[in-house]
């Protein structure tokens, strides 16, 4: 970081807290960076310190715009913005409900309503863990011939193995992906070079019974990160189908992580119109951080 921005800014210490989350155990999950008191950067020095964390997402807490949101959140890759994303929407909430802000009231502590670019978001406590309201779809239906060839040969998967495939983009651009089975999800040796441009999720589903209902990998190519350790975004699009088409039960859990060295738990409730997706959250670092 330069000590001046081009526009002239100079910086100035902000708090900061990296955070784990889909985890109650540090680092165990996926980290995201927050910048806290954002107000004042524009997209440029939020992009550059994105990139330079090397975090699947770097998130920035500003001061709200839309009449109920209690904060406004910006959501970076190394490589781009992002309109929503799940791990960092509860990282964020975690990280602003425990920022010692003595002007928070008491009683908004778990109700909680985030604006993003996905528009706004709610968030709940749910027992020890918070969870988000998914999002709607913003792209749905099959994919295309070339691109469902173009998804196998990067999975390095025979078209046969795809049990069912479809767009769940709810901000990212997710195309998700029904394996045989959890087993099948957690062989998978892609070549990440040839899923340039997309972000792919695929899916398998464990024997009734256990604990974890379903195993997730996410290989979020188009978004700069090739494996990504747990992600909440394509977890909630992912149930939004997969509920839908009775393949899945209205409340499970998830497992993600495990081919990365992580282990990842999504907890997914149906409850009416909404699907919820929670998962524990746990403070790693606290500080400050000049931007």
């Amino acid at each position: 970081m330069t000590e001046a921005t081009s526009a002239g800014r100079q910086p100035r210490d902000r708090a900061f807290t990296q955070v784990d989350v889909f985890t109650a155990e540090p680092y165990r999950g996926n980290p995201v960076a927050v910048v806290l008191d954002a107000d004042g950067l524009d997209a440029d020095a939020m992009q550059r310190f994105a990139a330079w964390t090397k975090l699947s997402e770097t998130t920035f807490v500003c001061a709200p715009t839309a009449p109920g949101a209690d904060y406004r959140l910006r959501i970076f890759t190394p490589a781009r913005e992002l309109p929503f994303a799940g791990h960092p929407t509860l990282g964020s909430a975690h990280a602003w409900l425990t920022s010692g802000d003595a002007s928070r009231p008491e009683d908004r502590i778990g109700d909680v309503v985030q604006e993003c670019g996905a528009g706004l978001v709610r968030i709940r406590r749910d027992g020890g863990r918070l969870a988000f309201a998914a999002p709607p779809t913003v792209r749905s239906g099959p994919p295309d011939e070339q691109t469902l060839a173009l998804v196998t040969t990067g999975l390095r998967i025979e078209p046969d193995q795809v049990v069912a495939a479809r767009w769940v983009d709810n901000g990212p651009g997710w195309l998700g992906v029904l394996l045989a089975d959890a087993d099948a999800v957690r062989a998978v040796e892609p070549d990440v070079t040839a899923l340039s441009g997309l972000n792919v999720g695929i899916v398998g589903l464990e024997p009734v019974g256990g604990p974890v209902r379903a195993e997730v990998r996410a290989f979020a190519v188009g978004a700069g990160v090739a494996e990504d350790p747990v992600t909440g975004s394509l977890n909630a699009s992912l149930a939004q189908w997969l509920i839908g088409e009775g393949v899945l039960p209205p409340s499970y859990v998830a497992a993600q992580g495990s081919r990365v060295g992580r282990a990842g738990r999504v907890h997914v409730d149906a409850d009416g119109d909404d699907v919820w997706v929670g998962g524990n959250v746990v403070t790693c670092i606290r500080g400050t951080v000049r931007l």
